[in-house]
């Protein structure tokens, strides 16, 4: 009876043993939260198209811009609006698959593919974690004010050259008038600022016509996204100097 019992004692634990490592798989190595980004800047979050599941729910995957240029990928976004970034980035997908390759009629130039980004003013919670091997950076987005959370899109090739404009004093948004010339131009320029309007008129949740302009004159034209709007970022949601341009 007694070795009996020992045999029992001995599976029991054996089975807890099992189940706690199984647990211990499951679990993500978590590190502490940190902060990363300067307090005065923007960063921006770039979706790749990608999901993950985290927390029982799926969030989408990109990369994380900061303020300084530096790029940190496996970047996962959970908390608020992650369905709604990923609805936004499928509607941006959908819509570059139906016009990139087609022709501007403004301009005669074929139209390029558009990317969404969303742009957190200040510093971004991070939480780095390991999920069966492999490291992640997941942003906290529940800790972020939404005040200070904006979706924008452009052409894929400016968006850190967008964000880095942000970062530059002196940049300033500006909304482009119906008979502005840059529509004309036959270059990626012309082609986006026109581009960004289309996709609106076809569906997007969002407003296009917008311009970045640097201190250097250079412009950048972007489109904005009605439901990922915080008035903290109103300086480049709600334009209301308009861009004049000689040529």
């Amino acid at each position: 009876m007694d070795a009996l019992k020992y045999v029992i004692i001995g599976v029991v634990v054996a089975v807890v043993v099992v189940i706690a490592l199984v647990l211990l798989l499951q679990t993500p190595h978590r590190a502490p939260v940190q902060y990363v980004g300067s307090p005065s800047g923007y960063e921006a979050f770039v979706p790749n198209g990608q999901t993950m599941n985290y927390n029982g729910h799926t969030d989408p995957t990109g990369t994380l811009i900061l303020s300084n240029g530096t790029t940190v990928q496996n970047v996962v976004w959970d908390g608020q609006y992650s369905s709604t970034i990923i609805n936004n980035h499928n509607q941006i997908v959908q819509l570059n698959s139906q016009f990139v390759g087609q022709t501007d009629p403004v301009n005669n130039q074929p139209y390029v593919p558009l990317q969404d980004f969303y742009v957190i003013k200040g510093q971004v919670p991070i939480e780095q974690v390991t999920i069966n091997g492999q490291t992640y950076y997941v942003i906290d987005a529940n800790n972020i004010n939404p005040a200070d959370i904006a979706g924008f899109y452009t052409y894929q090739g400016w968006v850190s050259n967008f964000v880095e404009a942000m970062n530059t004093p002196g940049t300033y948004a500006a909304v482009l008038p119906g008979n502005s010339p840059v529509f004309q131009w036959t270059n990626t320029t012309g082609t986006v600022a026109y581009q960004t309007m289309l996709y609106e008129q076809y569906g997007l949740n969002g407003a296009g016509g917008y311009v970045l302009e640097l201190p250097n004159e250079t412009i950048i034209p972007y489109g904005s996204f009605d439901n990922i709007a915080g008035p903290s970022l109103n300086n480049y949601i709600v334009v209301q100097q308009v861009y004049n341009s000689s040529s």
